[in-house]
């Protein structure tokens, strides 16, 4: 079987071929254990980097040009180097690497002439973090061995995915693919932008369920959410000029809410409590308690916040009912892409079955069933 590193640097040999010695660099895609949509609202959230990664392999050259390719799209773009500053973004792939090669030259790491092939194994659409992989490898890549903070290099990705893409996203993705530490989660403050390491306890394992869906809505909804959440901080702000985010208040504060905004604030207050719940939880090996908490998060996001769909909603009921599961819910932006579940050992084989078996007769399609350990960040592996 063909390596993640040796498929990319065959691609990268065949679409420049007089292209130089080639340096490879990865970055994780992730999974959100619990802490939903509370990234971008200053709260606390628990990823963990997983193997499913994204590979960028790069030369310098001379043809005063950025040329990227995608094995995966099996498409080739290309800028000169004068025009990066100034670019636009063309609502494509090439976004995301075009956002990071701005960035850097904005943060003092201007890109010189390159070429450079990509190569993901995370499903796009999946709520894996496909987007956030390939902007920290794209950006190490370009950085040259020049060195730039975790931090930073983080914050720099967000800001591409922001400023130039234009989706209004937290740190945690970029955050966990830098960050990522081999068999363990992270606790992320998306306000301070810092970590604490979360042991897993023993006995049960990770494994995640792509819906293989992704509706249409999901982007537009998730803009819609922020919005949303801006406007129950505005309407707690009358109450209590002290809160500037929905970190700010607890899940008993709401009082002053009703409606939507109501709905969204709860969502996200109870969600933050969950995660500091689950944290602790981890720390004893609770697996039913970490287990009950994902399915309470599932159903705030079904009917508090909204993002859920009726296939992940199946792939959640239906695991509940698989002998040896402790809990499921939704991951990621919502309206298609995985579930998460914590599933017993011993039973992980038979749960792979059941529940490939129920989603194929139910929707006539068969999912990816990943079974996901604790994996490194960002790194040169070549």
């Amino acid at each position: 079987m063909v390596s993640a590193p040796e498929t990319v640097r065959a691609a990268f040999r065949k679409h420049f071929p007089d292209g130089g010695a080639v340096e490879i660099f990865r970055a994780p895609g992730r999974v959100n254990l619990i802490g939903e949509h509370t990234d971008y609202n200053m709260g606390f959230v628990l990823p963990m980097a997983i193997d499913l990664c994204c590979l960028a392999a790069i030369a310098p050259a001379n043809h005063g040009k950025l040329r990227v390719y995608s094995q995966n799209v099996q498409a080739l773009q290309e800028w000169p180097i004068e025009s990066i500053s100034d670019a636009r973004p063309a609502g494509n792939w090439g976004d995301y690497v075009l956002g990071v090669a701005q960035q850097l030259a904005r943060a003092g790491f201007p890109v010189g002439a390159a070429d450079l092939a990509i190569y993901s194994t995370v499903p796009v659409g999946s709520g894996l973090s496909s987007s956030a992989s390939l902007e920290v490898s794209t950006a190490l890549a370009l950085l040259g061995g020049r060195t730039i903070a975790k931090k930073d290099l983080a914050l720099l990705c967000q800001r591409a995915e922001r400023e130039f893409v234009g989706v209004p996203s937290g740190i945690m993705d970029q955050y966990a693919s830098v960050h990522g530490e081999r068999g363990k989660a992270l606790r992320i403050d998306c306000r301070s932008v810092s970590h604490q390491a979360v042991a897993l306890p023993d006995g049960a394992a990770i494994m995640v369920v792509n819906s293989m869906v992704k509706h249409e809505l999901g982007g537009s909804a998730y803009r819609d959410r922020v919005r949303e959440c801006a406007e129950a901080v505005e309407e707690l702000r009358r109450w209590s000029p002290k809160v500037h985010s929905l970190r700010d208040v607890i899940s008993t504060d709401l009082a002053p809410l009703s409606g939507v905004p109501l709905k969204r604030a709860r969502h996200v207050t109870t969600e933050g409590e969950r995660v500091e719940s689950f944290t602790a939880a981890a720390e004893i090996g609770d697996l039913k308690g970490m287990g009950d908490l994902l399915v309470a998060s599932h159903r705030s996001l079904q009917h508090d916040y909204e993002v859920s769909c009726e296939e992940l909603d199946f792939l959640v009921d239906t695991a509940l009912g698989i002998e040896g599961v402790y809990g499921a819910r939704m991951t990621g932006g919502g309206f298609g892409g995985c579930t998460v579940n914590l599933v017993a050992i011993e039973n992980v084989e038979n749960f792979e079955i059941r529940i490939s078996s129920a989603y194929e007769i139910a929707y006539g399609k068969i999912p990816q069933v990943f079974r996901f350990l604790p994996d490194a960040g960002a790194e040169q592996v070549l």
